[in-house]
């Protein structure tokens, strides 16, 4: 093999077939820098492993790899002098080459990258009002066949509509959702293309005194065209738990 040394990483996570390692366990018995390179690989990936992982997105992984891909191992330097100082010298400057080439191989390896949870939030503002201590749920039926049931929780301010085989708006229409604050008229607060999809609904749902959805133009409208589809009185429903 031209260049034994260069497989000092794939040994340290046992990614070698047998010849090779064979081979290379040969030269290890007789090349004092090679162990010395193994066993800084072996203590990079235990830090590793101590660290919380979680599954990265494949676009994360797949840049790793594109990048992995670019890197060619070097062999370990040799020393000019076998002066203890200098030696020490040249081990000190292949370091930070170590440690960046043995998390690299971990990588590949296990699959998995150093990802810390807060830069990646993965509980909407749906599932987050869904999961509430506090959610209250309002059911009413739709006029043609299913129901739109409506979920609140006042600690969050939010409330949340989702639907049960309610049938597609018409051509050229869309459902718009409303909330009416005490003593006022219904505001938007948003559309529902997709009525099977949990939608949550803009404006402050813990003081509103109801909601209501409508049919609408595809581009919705600034107040209600129609008879509401649905509508929930919300004024007093945080002690009724319909869920």
């Amino acid at each position: 093999m031209s260049d034994i040394h260069a497989l000092s990483g794939a040994y340290a996570v046992d990614a070698l077939d047998e010849t090779e390692r064979t081979e290379f366990e040969l030269h290890l018995a007789e090349c004092a820098a090679c162990r010395a390179e193994v066993a800084s690989f072996h203590e990079t990936t235990a830090l590793v492993a101590e660290t919380e992982t979680v599954t990265p997105p494949d676009s994360l992984r797949e840049g790793v790899l594109a990048g992995i891909s670019q890197i060619r191992p070097l062999p370990p330097e040799t020393p000019v002098t076998s002066e203890p100082a200098d030696e020490l010298a040249v081990r000190r400057r292949r370091l930070p080459t170590l440690l960046i080439a043995a998390v690299a191989v971990v990588l590949i390896a296990f699959g998995a990258v150093l990802w810390h949870p807060w830069q990646h939030d993965t509980t909407s503002v749906a599932d987050q009002v869904l999961q509430a201590p506090d959610a209250v749920s309002i059911v009413e039926p739709v006029p043609g066949g299913g129901e739109l049931t409506l979920v609140r929780s006042d600690s969050l301010h939010k409330a949340v509509l989702v639907g049960r085989d309610v049938p597609a708006a018409p051509e050229g229409k869309t459902y718009q959702m409303w909330l009416q604050q005490p003593g006022e008229a219904m505001v938007s607060a948003g559309l529902m293309p997709d009525a099977d999809e949990p939608t949550v609904l803009s404006g402050d749902a813990a003081t509103a005194a109801a909601a209501a959805v409508s049919v609408e133009p595809a581009e919705g409208s600034q107040e209600p065209t129609t008879a509401p589809i649905a509508l929930f009185t919300l004024s007093g429903s945080s002690g009724n738990d319909g869920a």
